[in-house]
């Protein structure tokens, strides 16, 4: 494995989106145990593409223009989804975990999240070529191997937001008009991250 392949793995899982959104949410919300099974539940979201894209099904996505569409355009609508509930939600935050999410739930709309996103398919089918020798005799295992260590990655940093955005939550739930200007922010970015997914072209 390589320190360039461990660089841009690091450099791409540590830019904000849909999944580090989710899970700073997740801290900030309902604290650190939500943010890591938020972030456990954004990695599980990660699998699908990482599968499809070894074994070629991101090519399908690639050439029919139907497919990609279908699948973005429910991307979009969680995405939508996730926005609404969020700008729609006026409850108060507790200082104490007293009534958390069931993880059941948490881990479903993590998963959600990154699986509605094709992009992230042809990502992967564009990114992992580049780290394995096409003389491999089991280049379909180390790009399993190098998926394992993205994921790994990806919860690892995944979880530090969370868990950062859960120590600062005291301070937060403290000041109802920080809470309620925290909600429209984040509602506000999964609108911008739906727009953004709708103009996605292939």
């Amino acid at each position: 494995m390589s320190t360039e392949f461990l660089l841009t793995t690091l450099i791409v899982v540590a830019t904000p989106g849909t999944g580090v959104l989710y899970t700073l949410a997740a801290g900030l919300a309902r604290g650190a145990r939500a943010s890591v099974v938020a972030a456990f539940g954004c990695t599980l979201g990660v699998v699908p593409h990482m599968l499809a894209a070894i074994t070629g099904l991101a090519a399908l996505l690639h050439t029919s223009a139907v497919a990609f569409q279908v699948l973005k355009y429910l991307g979009v609508a969680y995405l939508l989804f996730m926005a609404w509930s969020m700008l729609r939600d006026k409850s108060e935050l507790a200082a104490a975990d007293s009534a958390p999410l069931p993880a059941r739930r948490v881990i479903v709309s993590g998963v959600l999240i990154n699986l509605l996103n094709p992009k992230l398919t042809l990502f992967f089918f564009a990114f992992l070529p580049q780290f394995v020798s096409t003389s491999e005799s089991h280049a379909s295992l180390t790009m399993m191997g190098l998926s394992a260590v993205f994921m790994l990655v990806t919860f690892a940093v995944f979880a530090v937001y969370g868990v950062f955005a859960a120590t600062v939550r005291r301070h937060v739930i403290s000041r109802p008009r920080v809470v309620a200007g925290m909600r429209r922010v984040f509602g506000a970015a999964f609108l911008a991250l739906a727009g953004r997914l709708a103009l996605a072209d292939r």
